[in-house]
C-alpha cells in the first residue's frame, strides 16, 4: 500500500494515451478505462504493483535504489507489460466493448485485491471476464503455461506466541523456558502433513521464523513462531488450522507453557474457468503458436491475491515464461525484458479474441 510514485507514474501513461484515469481505488490502486465501439462486453485486464522487505544482491544497473525493497517478484515487469498492452490497445482499437486495466497494490499478502473489490472495482468497473499474468523463471521467454482448473493454492501466514516464564539463563530450573517449548512446537508441526492429510491432497506448512530473546544470558518469557500455511482446499486449510491449535497447546502444555495460534487466509485458491483458460491460451498461441503454450500447467503451491477476482467474476491466470534466471522472492531474482513483448500482445490479444468487432 506504499505504491505512490508506481501509481502515479502508471496514471500519467495511461492518461497521456487518452485512457479515462481513475485513481485511489482500493488506496493505491489505478484502473484505466478504455472503450471501442458500442459493444456490451467487457474484460478486466490486472497487473500487481508491490515489492517485496528484501535486500537485492545483484549488481546491475537497475538494482532497487531502496535500502531493504526489491521487486523480487517481477511486479514491475508486471506492470509494464500491462502498460504495452494498454498503450496499443488505445492506438488500435480493434476491439468492440470496454477493457479495464486494473493495476493493484499490495498483492504479497497484504489484501490489495480485496482492498480493491471493497471499493467496488466490480460494481464501478464491471467485467464479464479477468485476466491475469505472472512470469516464471525457469521457463523459456516466450513460453506460456496455464490451465482449466486449480493454479496456485490458497493459504496465509500464522503466528503462534508461546508464552512460558523467564529467568537467567545460568539458572534453568526457575524457568519455564518458551524457546525449548517453540522449538519442540515446530518439530511436532511437521507431523501435521505428514500423518493428518491424506496422501492424494496437497499441503504445506512452513515454518519460517523462531523469535525469542535479546540477550546471551536471560531466558526470555515469551518466543513467537511465524509461517506458512497453504493447500488448494479451504476445508483442508480449515481442518490444518485447528490441527495446528491442538498440537501447539498440547505440546506447550506438556512443558508448563501456553501456546496460542492466530492465522489468517491471506489468498484464496487460485481457479481458472475452463472457457477463459482456452481464450487465455489460445490468445497466446496467436503469437508463437502452438508449441509455446503448455495448456496442461501442473498446479503449484505459491498463492496469489488475484484469486478473490477470479471468486468474485470468471476469468484465468496465466503464466510467462521469465527464462533462466534465479527463483521468485530471491535476493538475485532478476525480471527479464524479453518477456515485455510476449506478455503485453497476449494481453492485447485477449482483450480482440473475446470482444471481436461485428464483421
Amino acid at each position: 500500500m506504499e505504491e505512490f510514485r508506481t501509481s502515479q507514474k502508471v496514471a500519467d501513461k495511461l492518461a497521456e494515451w487518452g485512457i479515462a484515469v481513475h485513481r485511489g481505488v482500493g488506496g493505491t490502486g489505478v484502473v484505466g478505462v478504455l472503450r471501442a465501439g458500442d459493444g456490451p462486453a467487457s474484460v478486466g485486464l490486472r497487473a500487481d504493483m508491490d515489492a517485496l522487505a528484501m535486500q537485492e544482491t545483484g549488481n546491475r544497473p537497475y538494482s532497487s535504489g531502496t535500502a531493504g525493497r526489491m521487486h523480487a517478484c517481477g511486479h514491475d515487469g508486471h506492470t509494464t507489460m500491462l502498460l504495452g498492452a494498454a498503450k496499443y490497445l488505445a492506438e488500435t482499437r480493434d476491439f468492440d466493448g470496454t477493457v479495464n486495466f486494473i493495476f493493484q497494490p499490495a498483492e504479497e499478502g497484504r489484501g490489495g485485491a480485496e482492498a480493491m473489490l471493497e471499493d467496488g472495482l466490480l460494481t464501478r468497473f464491471p467485467c464479464d471476464r479477468i485476466f491475469g499474468m505472472h512470469n516464471w523463471p525457469g521457463y523459456p521467454v516466450g513460453s506460456f503455461a496455464i490451465n482449466s482448473g486449480p493454479v496456485m493454492a490458497g493459504g496465509g501466514f500464522f503466528d503462534i506466541v508461546v508464552t512460558g516464564r523467564g529467568a537467567h539463563g545460568a539458572r534453568p530450573e526457575e524457568s519455564v523456558d518458551p524457546v525449548l517449548t517453540a522449538c519442540h512446537i515446530v518439530t511436532a508441526l511437521q507431523s501435521i502433513v505428514a500423518r493428518n492429510v491424506a496422501p492424494r491432497d496437497t499441503a504445506v506448512l512452513s515454518v519460517t521464523k523462531i523469535v525469542g530473546g535479546d540477550a546471551h544470558n536471560v531466558i526470555p518469557q515469551v518466543a513467537r513462531i511465524g509461517g506458512t500455511l497453504r493447500a488448494f482446499d479451504p476445508a483442508l486449510l480449515a481442518r490444518i488450522k485447528e490441527r495446528m491449535a491442538t498440537v501447539a497447546s498440547g505440546v506447550a502444555m506438556a512443558f508448563g507453557a501456553t501456546a496460542e495460534l492466530s492465522f489468517g487466509v491471506r489468498f484464496a485458491p487460485t481457479v481458472n474457468d475452463e472457457e477463459c483458460a482456452r481464450e487465455f491460451a489460445d490468445a497466446a498461441q496467436d503469437i508463437g503458436g502452438e508449441i509455446t503454450v503448455d495448456r496442461a500447467m501442473a498446479p503449484v503451491m505459491g498463492s496469489e491475491d488475484f484469486s478473490f477476482m477470479l471468486e468474485a467474476v470468471r476469468g484465468a491466470y496465466i503464466c510467462i515464461g521469465n527464462g533462466d534466471s534465479a527463483p521468485l522472492h530471491h535476493p538475485d531474482y532478476d525480471f527479464n525484458d524479453e518477456a515485455i513483448a510476449y506478455g503485453a500482445s497476449a494481453l492485447a490479444r485477449v482483450v480482440e479474441r473475446v470482444m471481436q468487432p461485428p464483421g
